[in-house]
């Protein structure tokens, strides 16, 4: 079960995470306690106290007067907007120091500052990105469910989750096979009941074509994939609905029918969300031993070092992963 004080890992150190990292402690210093695993003297700089602990537990008791940090220095001087490949692999230890930390009980949850992939890449980066990163560091530790990554982006009351991420349009349709919709199904499922404490969710599953098919005058995905997986699904007591037309499923009479919605594609789920709450999305990773979020934006290199970055998303990052590290805890 986890434990201790949430974890926030600082990101890319020439981008906005700093800044938004020292406005969340600013916002929060009341709430919940979390520490930073990052360089201190980048968080010094965004103007507000800092203290270097030595241990997680020691958070708690400075957190109200200062934002804790465990200090590890980037190795080369930072330049805000300016990334520098001689600090991309202290960017990949302070990602894994802090998954361990939540793998070792010691931290309750793990929240993501954004990070730059093309000085990863050159460093010899070897994952996609952050997720399957830490999918990597957790694969060994005991899960009792089924196995993620499964990407949920969140705004208002909107859980959007994503069959495929980031690959062109072209190859969605034959990567959404029966097989992928019901392991993600599966994956969401059981994180709504232990990440969210839904007794009995209910998942709206979107549809690949117009019209849901128009019956198969507009494709036959309907028929052959979606139709097929949501009966498989609901013989396993998932409740689920028959694959529904995108167009007609996120408003707030259509939202309030279900706890999350299966979406097939990464544009399916990012403009619902984006248009609801373009500054606050965030994103969860769900169906590992960890609890994983991060603000749903980027680096923000062209106006990092400015003071304009907001951190909405950044806090509402670090209360999602808070109340989904108590379900997790109460369950």
């Amino acid at each position: 079960m986890p434990s201790g004080p949430l974890v926030l890992s600082l990101g890319e150190p020439a981008g906005i995470g700093p800044e938004v990292i020292g406005k969340a402690w600013s916002n929060l210093k009341g709430e919940t306690p979390f520490f930073v695993v990052g360089d201190a003297r980048l968080l010094a700089a965004q103007g507000v106290p800092v203290a270097e602990i030595l241990y997680p537990p020691e958070a708690s008791g400075v957190f109200g007067r200062a934002l804790p940090v465990l200090h590890h220095p980037a190795p080369a001087p930072v330049t805000q907007g300016s990334p520098d490949v001689r600090n991309a692999g202290v960017v990949a230890d302070w990602i894994e120091r802090a998954v361990n930390l939540c793998l070792s009980g010691e931290a309750s949850g793990l929240v993501t500052a954004p990070i730059a992939k093309a000085p990863l890449y050159a460093a010899g980066f070897r994952f996609p990105g952050h997720t399957e990163f830490i999918a990597e560091l957790s694969a060994d530790a005991p899960f009792a469910g089924t196995r993620g990554p499964v990407m949920m982006l969140t705004a208002r009351d909107l859980r959007a989750c994503l069959v495929t991420i980031h690959v062109a349009l072209d190859q969605v349709p034959e990567l959404v096979t029966v097989e992928r919709v019901c392991r993600t199904a599966r994956v969401v499922h059981e994180a709504l009941r232990r990440d969210f404490g839904i007794a009995r969710p209910r998942l709206a599953l979107a549809a690949l074509n117009p019209h849901a098919g128009e019956g198969g005058a507009l494709g036959l995905q309907e028929i052959d994939v979606l139709k097929p997986a949501a009966h498989s699904l609901r013989t396993e007591g998932i409740v689920i609905t028959d694959p529904l037309p995108a167009d007609t499923m996120f408003h707030d009479e259509a939202r309030a029918t279900y706890d999350a919605a299966i979406c097939l594609y990464h544009d399916q789920a990012l403009i619902p969300v984006k248009t609801m709450d373009f500054w606050g999305g965030v994103n969860a990773t769900l169906g590992l031993p960890l609890i994983r979020t991060s603000p749903d934006h980027g680096t923000g290199f062209e106006i990092a070092g400015k003071g304009l970055a907001r951190p909405d998303s950044m806090i509402a990052a670090i209360r999602l992963a808070t109340e989904m590290a108590a379900a997790r805890r109460a369950g």
